[in-house]
Formats: C-alpha cells, sequence, structure tokens
C-alpha cells in the first residue's frame, strides 16, 4: 500500500473513504492518505462522489475537516462490526444517524422516480452529507452481505466480494495478497527460519 496516493480498491465509494487511512489495524504503521480539504476534494471526484472540484479558494474549516473523519472513523466501527457479525458500537451507530439526519436534511429530494437524494456538490459539508448518504444505501442494500476486510495482517481495507464463491481474501491480490503468498513461500522453503 502506498502512503502518498488513496487507491480505489473497495467497489464502494464509502469503503474507499474508509480505506483513506493506510495499514488501518497496526497503529504503529497507521497513515492519513488524504490530509487537507483541497485533498478531500479531489478524493471526491476521483471517487465520483462530486462531478468536480468546485470553483474558486476554498476556505479552511478545521470544523468540517474534523467531521468528515468523525464520519470515517463512525463508519470504520460500524464496517468492522458488519464483517465480524456483530452489532455496531453504539457511539459509532449515534454518529452515523447523526450524520445521516443532518445529509437529509440538507439534501434535496427532486420530484423524479427513482427517489434518490441529492447533496450538493461544494463543500467538506457537503461530502459529508453525499458520504452518509452513500453509506445508507452501502448499508441497507444487498451489497452489504459482500463487505470483506482485507487478510493481510495491518492492512484492514475494506472492499466488496464480488466474485461468485465469495472468497476474496486481500484488498488486492497485487499487494497484501503477493505479501501472503511470498510469507508462505518463505515458511516452505526456509522452514526452520522461525526457532
Amino acid at each position: 500500500m502506498s502512503e502518498k496516493q488513496p487507491s480505489f480498491i473497495g467497489g464502494h465509494p464509502v469503503l474507499d473513504f474508509v480505506n483513506t487511512v493506510a495499514w488501518r489495524t497496526e497503529p504503529a504503521r497507521r497513515a492519513e492518505r488524504v490530509s487537507d480539504a483541497a485533498g478531500w476534494l479531489r478524493w471526491a471526484v476521483t471517487a465520483e462522489v462530486f462531478p468536480a472540484v468546485p470553483d474558486g479558494e476554498l476556505p479552511v474549516d478545521d470544523a468540517e475537516l474534523a467531521e468528515l473523519v468523525a464520519l470515517r472513523d463512525a463508519l470504520e466501527a460500524v464496517l468492522d462490526a458488519l464483517v465480524d457479525g456483530e452489532a455496531p458500537p453504539a457511539p459509532a451507530w449515534r454518529a452515523l444517524r447523526l450524520a445521516l439526519l443532518r445529509a437529509r436534511e440538507a439534501a434535496a429530494l427532486p420530484p423524479v422516480l427513482p427517489l434518490r437524494w441529492e447533496p450538493g456538490t461544494r463543500d467538506l459539508t457537503d461530502l459529508c452529507h453525499a458520504l452518509a448518504l452513500r453509506a445508507e444505501e452501502l448499508l441497507s442494500g444487498p451489497a452489504a452481505s459482500r463487505v470483506r476486510r482485507c487478510a493481510g495482517p495491518g492492512c484492514g481495507w475494506f472492499f466488496l466480494d464480488r466474485t461468485r464463491a465469495g472468497t476474496r481474501r486481500w484488498c488486492s491480490s497485487g499487494d497484501c495478497g503477493n505479501r501472503d503468498r511470498a510469507r508462505r513461500h518463505y515458511a516452505r522453503t526456509h522452514p526452520t527460519a522461525g526457532r
């Protein structure tokens, strides 16, 4: 996993949003991959959450940035619980619920079918709203049963397992998958190395 650029391996913008932290389950290596407002807006365009980066100077609002990171933290806990087959932690669930209520209050609901909330696309608050609404879409639909967490030690990235048998194990076969294959090969060819 590169520590510099976000990867889009999740198969859904909400999963890629949570995956903006590298080495998510290894605290000593944990690293932010997006850290400022401009970076988040570029991420939103690349993730196809926003159609384009807003024009003009973007004011730096620490409260908006903190709200976005808090949503990511809540989604991380909710997704971990989903993958582990557990109930989400109450604080994370409350935070997600509150983010969703704020998003619905701020978003437009055009009189067309199918019904779809349309959040704004101007700033980090709009990004937070868009991601909360996309989280509702993900977690209330059939894709929720396909959410997996990478089995690579320390990785913890989430992805949608779209394999027919539901057996995908790694965020990327070329990254965590290669490390796992190399570890197993080394263990087979150096049986006394761990003693």
